[in-house]
């Protein structure tokens, strides 16, 4: 079935008694046995929630895994699948990756005898040049955050695959309707729920899905040992969200496109990030790899001629915040915001700027978005 119907009607049918047409929310924390030994399938929603399987059913459809783990935030599944590593272990990732992910490996799981090494993953001689005896993961994020860097999947996940190394792909930005990791060799695929798949601003949550029955086994022994799971009624509006996922995705996509191509255009913007302008250097590998572009775009605004200060002043749809992926515009600055825990040395190693402005795209009418830009841009 196509990913429009998959997402609709993946893990829908829970209900025998009622025969309701949308999945039920079972609140309950515990599930009653029949005899020892004997249940109907859940006994305690840490460990396993109807609710819950069925956002994870759907996720996996959509991914193409064997089966998925919906977790309490997306920073929850990355600090699970951190969990598959054992000290002395080292993992190879993008230096241009999500702040917070940034600020896990480098500042909490060093603490427990994880070493890192951050990388340009567009560099496959520099991916290849990290490899240690003790290497055991490769972190992939691509598009990155937030200068939409793209790494190429299959050809990383090869070199991996020489080395017997697990590889790791945060497929947030684009979520499963625009690029599904799975295709070009990758073994476990993370999201943060809270954005496109969900995309209404309203939870928090992750998921990591598998590609193998055997990694799942070990995955979901440890989000029930790590008590890392997602509370059942966020998991409801999860899978309430990702039911739009697929027209979601194209609104996000096309107002992100004209918006691009506009602020490309404009005399105070130095340069813009977005994977579907011509001028993107890594045109073909998105042809290859990628469906679509996304929602994600960032650009630097020249501050010579407008402040930022004076530039979210004047904006009035596009919502100073951070987060992403729901159905209202939001804009923060990296610098200061989101990438902030990554210091000054590697927000400039990473490309960022104090110039650099994120911008997830909603779902309004361009050309409302567009004017909204330009108030602001007047300075």
């Amino acid at each position: 079935m196509k990913m429009r119907t998959l997402s609709v009607h993946t893990g829908v049918s829970k209900d025998t008694s009622y025969n309701s047409v949308i999945t039920p929310i079972y609140p309950s924390s515990t599930f009653s046995f029949d005899a020892l030994g004997k249940n109907k399938g859940y006994d305690y929603t840490r460990s396993g929630n109807p609710t819950r399987s069925a956002l994870e059913e759907n996720i996996a459809a959509l991914e193409g895994g064997v089966g998925c783990s919906a977790t309490a935030t997306g920073m929850a599944a990355t600090t699970t699948v951190m969990f598959y590593l054992k000290p002395g272990d080292h993992v190879i990732a993008g230096d241009d990756i999500y702040g917070g992910t940034y600020r896990l490996f480098s500042s909490i799981m060093t603490r427990m005898g994880i070493s890192f090494s951050f990388v340009n993953m567009r560099d496959l001689s520099a991916v290849r040049s990290a490899i240690l005896p003790q290497t055991r993961m490769i972190w992939i994020e691509t598009p990155s955050n937030p200068l939409l860097n793209i790494t190429d999947i299959a050809a990383v996940a090869a070199i991996a695959r020489e080395g017997k190394l697990l590889t790791v792909a945060d497929n947030t930005f684009l979520s499963p309707y625009f690029q599904r990791p799975f295709e070009f060799g990758i073994d476990l695929i993370i999201h943060s729920t809270t954005k496109y798949i969900n995309g209404h601003s309203d939870i928090v949550g992750g998921a990591i899905v598998y590609r193998t029955k055997e990694l799942e086994e070990q995955g979901r022994y440890l989000v029930n040992a790590l008590g890392t799971s997602q509370a059942p009624f966020d998991s409801w509006l999860a899978l309430r969200g990702v039911k739009t996922l697929s027209q979601r995705m194209e609104a996000h996509q096309e107002n992100a496109t004209r918006i691009a191509e506009h602020l490309e255009r404009h005399p105070r913007v130095k340069r813009v990030y977005y994977p579907g302008l011509p001028s993107h250097p890594q045109a073909e590998l998105i042809r290859r790899q990628m469906k679509g572009f996304g929602g994600m775009l960032a650009f630097n605004l020249d501050t010579s001629r407008v402040s930022m200060d004076r530039f979210f002043s004047r904006l009035s749809l596009f919502t100073l915040a951070e987060s992403l992926g729901g159905v209202e515009s939001l804009m923060e600055v990296p610098w200061l915001m989101s990438h902030a825990s990554m210091g000054e040395e590697g927000l400039k190693a990473s490309g960022i700027s104090p110039e650099t402005i994120r911008v997830s795209v909603g779902i309004e009418a361009w050309e409302d978005l567009i004017a909204d830009l330009d108030a602001g841009l007047e300075g």
